[in-house]
């Protein structure tokens, strides 16, 4: 019940929800007092100016980058001394999509995080991939499974992959690995650049000290030299929704452990 109420509250504090919710509420209480009314456009007006801001590449970048700038991609293979594990932590993907071949059926986060892996296991031929991650709802197949069968479609034997099938969010996939590992494991962490800072965060928490290895950088793309850079769209949307889901995380995550 618990990680439920967190899913739905974190679902509910996204800039989307807020901003409709906010529209519709301006214009529900049109209805009340004339005196009311410049509260009531207000609230509207505002509600939308949020939903516009949210859209709008400059904000999803200021945003965003933050997140993604704080670990650097991983290209120096020196920092692969010692590494026996590289692990990739759970995304999304759609176990019941039948007829779909299995790199389809991984979300464009978990694909990526996932080639990532596998980009690093052909610089370090000892280490075994490690993919974590579960769903909560019960009828639905653990995302690791997915990486798991991907892995091995792509080349990777069935002998180099563990999987962590049980760990329904972050901080579970850090005991996860730990109990699998051991504390003193030297290991690669790959996850989406804007998760890294909240997943180092958990790995720390429970004593490891992996090396980061982020991917799907999503921020500054461009350089605001088209007009299409400036126009509100869908996809700055989800960018900005993805930097208030980790700046959420970090401050539950912050909260949880007395700040």
């Amino acid at each position: 019940m618990d990680g439920t109420l967190k899913t739905l509250a974190g679902t509910l504090l996204m800039p989307f929800p807020l901003a409709l919710g906010l529209v519709i509420l301006g214009l529900m209480l049109r209805r009340r007092k004339r005196e009311w009314r410049r509260i009531e456009t207000g609230i509207a007006a505002g509600g939308a100016l949020l939903l516009l801001l949210a859209s709008w590449q400059p904000v999803a970048d200021a945003l965003l980058a933050p997140l993604e700038d704080r670990y650097p991609s991983l290209t120096d293979s020196a920092r692969l001394s010692g590494v026996t594990a590289v692990v990739v932590l759970g995304g999304g993907w759609w176990p019941l999509a039948e007829g779909w071949t299995i790199t389809s059926r991984l979300s464009e986060s978990s694909a990526v995080r996932l080639f990532e892996g596998l980009r690093l296991l052909r610089v370090l031929p000892e280490a075994r991939l490690v993919v974590s991650g579960a769903d909560r709802r019960a009828d639905r197949a653990p995302v690791a499974w997915g990486y798991a069968e991907a892995a091995q479609a792509l080349g990777l034997p069935s002998s180099r992959i563990r999987v962590l099938d049980t760990p329904v969010d972050t901080a579970q996939e850090a005991k996860a690995v730990r109990a699998a590992l051991g504390a003193e494991a030297r290991l690669v962490l790959v996850t989406s650049a804007s998760h890294m800072p909240r997943a180092m965060a958990h790995f720390r928490r429970e004593g490891l000290d992996p090396v980061p290895a982020p991917t799907q950088r999503l921020s500054r793309r461009s350089n605001y030299d088209a007009l299409e850079d400036w126009v509100p769209a869908a996809d700055y949307l989800r960018m900005t929704e993805r930097a208030w889901h980790e700046y959420l995380g970090l401050v539950a995550l912050r909260w949880d452990h007395g700040g």
